[in-house]
């Protein structure tokens, strides 16, 4: 229970971060395509400096058995929902955009905060594993149902800030090199601005939003429902009775953060994918503020079930 109200209110705390961006928007002060240049400093500097700033830790077999739970279970995971969402397509009429975004979450902008506040710094090495998994898949599967087509951009994928700053954090970290304390320093300092500067832009965007437009249309609420409830719920009982929360020490925090990664809101990189296929956007980004108002609510319920089954 304990966990669940800590992490309500971070998600709450978050919201209001968001708030900011809302009146900045909304007060003349900024305008909602500012947030793209603010995006660019979470995608490019904050997002990639707290991953390997999670990878500046004491390497032990331990750390990397944990690591290797983290990826067997995002795997697990983004394949349940890849497999649901092929299976639920027909029966459920569901388009390419609503595929992507039932399977693909905001795992970098929301988790990463989220994690560091609620169970500690530390704790942010294990959600590279997710945010791995879901880059490539996201640059060739996501990207093939959302365009149509089968082509994946394996060059854009190789080439993303986050999984070049994975690759050098895993070095680092393999050969236990620790950075000079300035360096370290200035890394940590815009690490911890996530959170506060990735809020801000969802905010900017939702103020350019006619949100009793968004929540008077029906179809986004079956696509939230399995985003943030049904997959994450069958995520809790695959976990709790398949053994799994037994298989290292601290597995019971390390599927933790896969499921809050499972549980977030439908993933940001969905419209922006939207926008570069010339599909519908506008519909991505309704799903997308929908999905962000509604996890207020889901995550720290899906928390609670998951503390109770465990």
């Amino acid at each position: 229970m304990g966990l669940s109200i800590l992490l309500a209110e971070q998600i709450v705390a978050l919201f209001l971060m968001g708030l900011v961006g809302y009146v900045a928007v909304k007060s003349g002060k900024f305008r909602t395509e500012d947030s793209k240049i603010i995006s660019n400093v979470v995608v490019y500097i904050c997002s990639p400096f707290v991953v390997i700033d999670a990878f500046q830790i004491a390497f032990t077999a331990e750390k990397l058995q944990g690591l290797l739970l983290a990826f067997a279970a995002s795997v697990l995971v983004h394949g349940l929902m890849i497999i649901g969402g092929r299976l639920l397509g027909k029966p459920l009429g569901l388009n390419g955009i609503e595929k992507a975004s039932v399977v693909y979450s905001n795992s970098g902008y929301l988790i990463i905060p989220l994690v560091s506040a609620v169970l500690g710094q530390e704790w942010v090495f294990y959600t590279t594993a997710f945010i791995v998994v879901q880059t490539v898949l996201i640059w060739t599967h996501g990207q093939a149902v959302i365009c149509g087509k089968g082509k994946a951009d394996m060059k854009q994928m190789l080439w993303n800030p986050n999984v070049i700053a994975i690759g050098i954090g895993l070095l680092l970290f393999a050969l236990q090199i620790r950075l000079p304390a300035p360096v370290a320093s200035c890394i940590s300092a815009f690490g911890d601005a996530i959170g506060p500067i990735s809020m801000m832009v969802i905010g900017m965007l939702v103020a350019d939003v006619d949100l009793r437009g968004v929540f008077c249309q029906k179809r986004p609420y079956l696509i939230c429902f399995l985003r943030l409830v049904a997959f994450p719920v069958i995520t809790v009982f695959i976990f709790v009775f398949t053994g799994m929360s037994g298989m290292h020490k601290e597995a019971e925090y390390i599927l933790l953060i896969v499921l809050l990664a499972t549980s977030a809101p439908a993933a940001v990189m969905v419209t922006q994918l939207a926008q570069i296929y010339e599909q519908d956007a506008k519909y991505a980004s309704v799903i997308n503020v929908m999905s962000v108002l509604f996890s207020i609510v889901t995550m720290p319920l899906i928390t609670l079930l998951y503390e109770k089954l465990v």
